[in-house]
């Protein structure tokens, strides 16, 4: 193994165990209280702009993941389109506001937000129409990156000011963490790499105390599995697009 690829992997194991180390109360907390919601007939969204919204992607639709969350993630929020149009939405106040509206968000629902910087008007954005709403809020933010910046926000709030419950990616500033010699720029951002355990953290705490509560936990499983094809149509029924788009009066 070169020493490049060796460093990848002990950069990324290392932010792992920072996150497993110094956040495990709080993904704990984070998976009762999306439990308690789902318990009493509230609603968990989910969201995040750019790459950040692959948390949405990692909680919706997936084998092994719970059934109920509902992505807050539009075409314009990824990099489907274009690399740079997530970045342009994402600063544009408004836009939150509107799809807190279409979607729904309401008291005591749960919303999970993700942003590496927490700096950006959808993410703050989308936490203050929520909180608003009587919601309450999670972050998973890197808080390292967020303490260096100024938020572009008018309230001047990051994301990491407004949660109920923040989750920190242990990430560094500018999240790319691997520097190698000839190089100005560094590589390997751990953003994403962190997002996936945390999300799978999250629904595992979720899932237990579900059970702890006498519950039993709705989970997609894989329909590339022959015999499985018809398993999770009960779920696909009730919680697939749990939402109805509201029609502006």
């Amino acid at each position: 193994m070169s020493k490049a690829v060796a460093d990848v992997f002990e950069t990324g194991l290392g932010v792992i165990r920072a996150i497993r180390d110094t956040q495990s109360e709080k993904l704990e907390e984070a998976g009762k209280m999306i439990a308690h919601a789902h318990m009493e007939g509230h609603r968990f969204f989910v969201s995040g702009s750019g790459h950040s919204h692959t948390v949405a992607e990692e909680f919706y639709g997936r084998a092994g993941g719970l059934a109920f969350p509902v992505p807050v993630m539009t075409t314009e929020l990824t990099l489907e389109e274009h690399p740079t149009k997530s970045s342009y939405i994402e600063r544009l106040p408004g836009y939150a506001e509107i799809l807190a509206e279409l979607y729904g968000i309401g008291k005591d629902d749960v919303v999970l937000i993700a942003s590496n910087s927490g700096r950006n008007a959808y993410p703050v954005e989308l936490a203050l129409s929520s909180r608003e709403r009587g919601a309450k809020v999670i972050a998973i933010t890197s808080v390292d990156h967020s303490s260096r910046t100024a938020s572009r926000h008018a309230s001047g709030k990051r994301l990491m000011d407004l949660a109920d419950v923040v989750i920190d990616n242990c990430g560094v500033a500018g999240d790319s963490a691997l520097r190698l010699e000839g190089m100005e720029a560094a590589i390997c951002p751990t953003s994403s790499m962190a997002n996936a355990f945390i999300v799978q953290a999250i629904t595992a705490a979720c899932a237990e105390e579900l059970l702890a509560n006498n519950v039993k936990p709705p989970v997609f499983i894989s329909l590339n599995v022959d015999g499985n094809e018809t398993v999770n149509e009960e779920y696909f029924e009730k919680y697939t697009r749990m939402y109805t788009l509201r029609v502006p009066h």
